[in-house]
């Protein structure tokens, strides 16, 4: 069988590993355009780009994977399947059409639930226990296709999106290598999506970051354990934006206005929630690295009594 694989990030890295791993014929691999990353801007190839060279497979970075040049491009390798992780284009109808087999994508949900660009984030920010990697077959609409196979994990409660990113991706490429060997083999059942439960899990933005202390002590530790490694929950203290890396919950004690200051030790910067007390552990200033309260405090002071907007 030989597969045409389109992938960009780190999370699409796996599967393309275990696609190569297994002896599938990999003819060509789609990714993005290399782009400026890091504090230096330096140009640099996708990950998926950096995998695929280790490799010794021929890349393809088109403007538009839609374009006639690349259907031509596509078309060439008469594909028996198109493999797609998290590569970045809305992939039209013609595209899809090509490989013999058909087009699979590797979700990172338990669709229908979270479709859309930050299925990860937004299921910890939410609060689930479960998520999982779904193995779709394309089509035109927004993560709608049949499911041809789904897996799913715990969250677990020191889990942040970083950690369940890297579970999830693991198990995206053990799952896609079962799903095409079924497929081939035609010993597989399709199942439609119920879309009346699909749920979308909307591209995330700097504005998800700030909190809101009026929310509960879970709301808000959810969304800093939801928003790494970007954009990251922060706070305003003073005017200046300081984001909140790690913080945990204590029952609340005393009385205190919704996003009071209680106290601040070596332990962390104690704030009034709704319904408890958060603890921010770890805090980084803008142009300074993270660190812990601890550390901060070495050399600085946070002032007692001052209510975070």
């Amino acid at each position: 069988m030989n597969i045409i694989f389109m992938g960009t990030p780190d999370f699409a890295v796996p599967t393309l590993e275990a696609l190569y791993s297994k002896g599938y014929t990999i003819d060509l691999v789609v990714t993005q355009k290399d782009r400026p990353r890091g504090r230096g801007k330096k140009v640099l190839y996708t990950p998926v780009k950096e995998k695929a060279l280790e490799f010794g497979l021929e890349v393809f970075q088109p403007d538009s994977i839609n374009s006639p040049q690349s259907l031509e491009m596509l078309e060439k390798y008469r594909p028996d399947f198109l493999v797609v992780v998290a590569y970045g284009q809305i992939l039209k109808k013609q595209v899809l059409e090509i490989p013999k087999y058909g087009s699979y994508n590797v979700h990172a949900s338990l669709l229908p639930k979270y479709r859309g660009a930050a299925p990860i984030n937004w299921a910890i920010i939410n609060g689930e226990k479960e998520t999982g990697v779904t193995i779709m077959e394309m089509e035109e609409g927004l993560d709608s296709g049949d499911i041809i196979l789904k897996k799913s994990i715990p969250i677990e409660s020191d889990d942040d999106s970083i950690s369940i990113h890297n579970k999830l991706s693991e198990l995206g490429g053990k799952l896609i290598v079962g799903a095409l060997d079924k497929i081939a083999s035609g010993d597989f059942i399709k199942i439609p999506q119920n879309h009346q439960e699909s749920t979308y899990a909307v591209k995330l933005s700097k504005d998800f970051g700030k909190i809101d202390w009026k929310k509960t002590g879970r709301d808000i530790i959810n969304l800093i354990r939801g928003l790494k490694p970007w954009p990251w929950a922060y706070f305003k203290y003073n005017e200046v934006t300081v984001k909140a890396h790690k913080a945990k919950i204590i029952a609340q004690t005393g009385k205190g206005e919704i996003g009071e200051i209680l106290k601040v030790n070596s332990e962390g910067i104690f704030v009034y929630a709704s319904d408890s007390i958060i603890v921010v552990e770890e805090i980084q200033f803008p142009g300074k690295r993270k660190m812990t309260v601890e550390e901060y405090l070495r050399g600085n002071t946070i002032e007692v009594g001052l209510v975070l907007d």
